[in-house]
């Protein structure tokens, strides 16, 4: 009727029902997805078709008609949609946008979409993606997850726990490199390293542990060692590494025996801070925990010395501990 009223065809190409149907509501052109007869609208919201309708195996719908659900609605009309014509007809609500996605070996990857409100008209893989998109999404994937997202290692790790140790016992003069502080900082010794990076995967613990470094002042660098050396030296020569974050301060696990000798209780901080010495069997079994290696050679070391030589026979066991020569073997058969 309205088109005997407006007289004589304009000469444009007249809209088929699914056209007319997508732009009476366009909220409510829907694409299939997940099993036969599920649809997403360009809302958002979820439709369905019974999957024994003809019109479920089609790919784009106009939805003229919905029934009302609790979850989602169902489809009562509509009419197929060819993709082409409805990229030619909405060409000018068609939205571009750039999207990063992870794949499986954590590199991001970047794709070009075109939507259609939620609906995601076509997709292509960016080749070239802009690396300053890279760089700020890793950055942003550390913000999201922390700490946990980078590959610290016992160094990094090491290093955090040592300068929080200082931070404690020598006052706030060290720097804040709590996971918070780190986090907020990320612009300063995280973002120029990801300049060219697919992946937070390729960035091995010493380069991170350099660049963390270099929120301490230069000055306090050399001082770290000094004050909380990395690892302990017994004095059979090995070296142990000290858990600065341990419960009840910095701790070493150490076989019992490399300690003959010692008459004086190691301690870091100057000296201020004793270790706590988690003294080992032979086995690396737990013998005894002290901050005080001196009493335990003159006190509970007999009752210990006792138990010792009737598991590890072949093993040196002296009276007294704080004058015998450090080992790491066992006695030679025979003797």
């Amino acid at each position: 009727r309205w088109s005997r009223q407006a007289g004589k065809p304009s000469g444009a190409d007249p809209l088929d029902d699914a056209l007319l149907l997508a732009e009476a509501y366009p909220e409510r052109v829907a694409r299939a997805r997940g099993k036969p007869g599920e649809y997403q609208l360009a809302s958002g919201r979820g439709v369905y078709l019974e999957p024994t309708d003809a019109l479920a195996r089609e790919t784009w719908l106009a939805v003229g008609e919905l029934g009302g659900g609790d979850a989602r609605d169902r489809i009562l009309l509509a009419a197929p949609l060819d993709e082409d014509a409805l990229r030619a007809a909405f060409a000018d609500r068609l939205v571009a946008e750039d999207r990063l996605e992870t794949s499986g070996g954590g590199k991001l990857r970047a794709k070009r979409l075109l939507r259609l409100g939620k609906l995601v008209v076509d997709e292509k893989i960016i080749d070239r993606p802009d690396p300053a998109l890279i760089a700020g999404a890793l950055a942003d994937q550390v913000r999201a997850d922390g700490l946990a997202a980078l590959k610290l290692g016992e160094r990094g790790r090491g290093l955090l726990d040592r300068v929080a140790f200082l931070r404690a016992n020598d006052g706030e003069a060290w720097p804040d490199l709590s996971e918070a502080a780190l986090v907020a900082r990320l612009d300063e010794w995280l973002e120029p390293l990801l300049a060219g990076r697919s992946s937070l995967a390729s960035l091995d613990e010493g380069t991170l542990e350099a660049a963390i470094k270099t929120l301490i002042p230069w000055d306090m660098q050399g001082r770290i060692e000094a004050q909380a050396p990395a690892r302990f030296t017994a004095p059979t020569g090995s070296s142990f590494a000290i858990d600065y974050g341990a419960e009840g301060g910095p701790r070493v696990e150490v076989r019992v025996q490399e300690l003959y000798g010692v008459a004086e209780h190691p301690a870091v901080a100057h000296g201020k801070v004793p270790l706590t010495l988690a003294l080992l069997s032979p086995a690396h079994r737990p013998i005894q925990i002290t901050k005080d290696l001196p009493g335990f050679w003159k006190g509970s070391w007999r009752e210990v010395k006792v138990e010792m030589k009737g598991r590890y026979p072949r093993h040196v066991w002296p009276d007294d501990p704080a004058s015998a020569a450090p080992t790491t073997r066992a006695k030679p058969r025979g003797t």
